[in-house]
């Protein structure tokens, strides 16, 4: 049996009016999705899947294990609370369960995936520091500088396994280094790595990442920023307030704070490219940007 695990904050949930204390109350949920089961029959070397979930995303398909009023940045009582599921995971990762399924008993063995974690969830399961840190991957050791200078080439180097080793090292400092040394040796593992995940990056962020970066581009190019040496602040702001109101106009896209994921979906199309072109002076400028989004829209 193949079950993905997910565990989430959800935020403010205090009751909105009434007379009760202002406290801000926070609630996480942890919970589960069976995606498959498969058997391994007797002399097969194949195993045939007899269960699979359609709707592996769907809330409906997610069964919430555990509801705890904790705010998910309290890593104590996080842990505290999530204690016994880890300790009942780790039992039935080692164990089977004998179950009779129509007058045959039947072993069931389980196989977790920690994979529904957003990243600050990541670092604080798997005893990582913070996102501020310069240890910016949670799934590799690359510094900031690091990944800075190599866009392209890097592999999946963490582990669970690797991150407890790496806390008992940073827990006992047996080759006595500084503070400094210590934590370069550790990699910004620094709390007791709590559960295993497997993190990767969601197309969600991956969306975000990308339509935040185009938003980038559609501003200098608006602004011709490769005529200008280094533009002012008005300059760069008289831009980007073009660029809102061309999208706001064109694409019904209202400027938003942060970039989230609707935004970013709407910022990623032609017709968006479109828009952008309109307020772009040079016929080459604007081809190349029409062959950029296409590229962008066929690799994805």
């Amino acid at each position: 049996v193949m079950i993905k695990e997910s565990c989430d904050g959800m935020g403010d949930v205090s009751e909105k009016h009434g007379g009760g204390p202002a406290v801000p109350e926070k609630a996480v949920r942890f919970s589960f999705t069976i995606m498959s089961v498969s058997i391994q029959a007797e002399g097969e070397d194949e195993a045939t899947t007899i269960f699979r979930e359609p709707k592996p995303n769907s809330e409906m398909s997610c069964k919430p294990l555990c509801l705890m009023f904790v705010d998910e940045s309290d890593h104590e009582t996080l842990t505290g609370v999530l204690g016994p599921v880890v300790a009942e995971r780790n039992a039935m990762k080692h164990s089977r369960l004998i179950l009779s399924v129509g007058g045959l008993s039947r072993s069931f063995r389980f196989h977790f995936r920690g994979t529904g974690y957003d990243e600050k969830m990541v670092r604080e399961m798997e005893g990582l520091e913070a996102s501020g840190s310069t240890y910016i991957c949670t799934l590799c050791d690359s510094t900031r500088a690091e990944a800075s200078h190599n866009m392209t080439l890097h592999s999946v180097t963490r582990s669970h396994d690797e991150n407890l080793e790496r806390y008992e090292l940073w827990r006992t400092n047996p080759h006595s280094e500084s503070a400094e040394e210590l934590r370069d040796r550790v990699k910004g593992v620094s709390a007791k790595p709590f559960m295993e995940t497997q993190p990767t990056l969601d197309a969600l962020h991956c969306d975000i990442g990308n339509a935040t970066e185009f938003y980038k581009i559609f501003q200098d190019e608006i602004g011709e920023v490769y005529h200008k040496a280094n533009p002012s602040r008005e300059q760069r702001r008289s831009w980007r307030a073009a660029l809102d109101k061309q999208l706001r106009k064109k694409m019904k896209l209202k400027p938003v704070m942060r970039m989230n994921g609707n935004y970013a979906r709407k910022l990623m199309t032609r017709e968006a490219v479109e828009a952008v072109c309109e307020l772009v002076r040079s016929e080459e400028r604007q081809e190349a940007l029409r062959e950029l989004m296409g590229l962008y829209i066929q690799m994805k």
